[in-house]
């Protein structure tokens, strides 16, 4: 019992890290993308970050997060442009 009260207190941290990963991936699984977004007209987007949503269009934020090229400071400037509304 001793050892794993302190295995539980050593990977609390991390548990806690992961569960928060979870809870924000769950939020973004819900942010949906419109089909008919700009990328271009996106401030702050890395070049293969563009590129890579532009070719792939994907349908919500979670997506986007798993393509190769999409870094989080993209991921962050996109659910921002979003939740501005400043869609065409």
């Amino acid at each position: 019992e001793v050892e794993q009260v302190e295995i539980q207190l050593k990977y609390a941290g991390y548990i806690e890290k992961e569960e928060a990963k979870i809870e924000r991936l769950k939020r973004m699984e819900a942010k949906r993308i419109p089909a008919d977004i700009d990328y271009q007209a996106i401030e702050g987007l890395a070049t293969e970050g563009r590129q890579k949503l532009e070719q792939i269009r994907p349908t919500t934020l979670a997506q986007a997060s798993r393509i190769s090229g999409v870094n989080p400071a993209d991921l962050a400037i996109l659910s921002v442009y979003l939740r501005q509304g400043k869609l065409k």
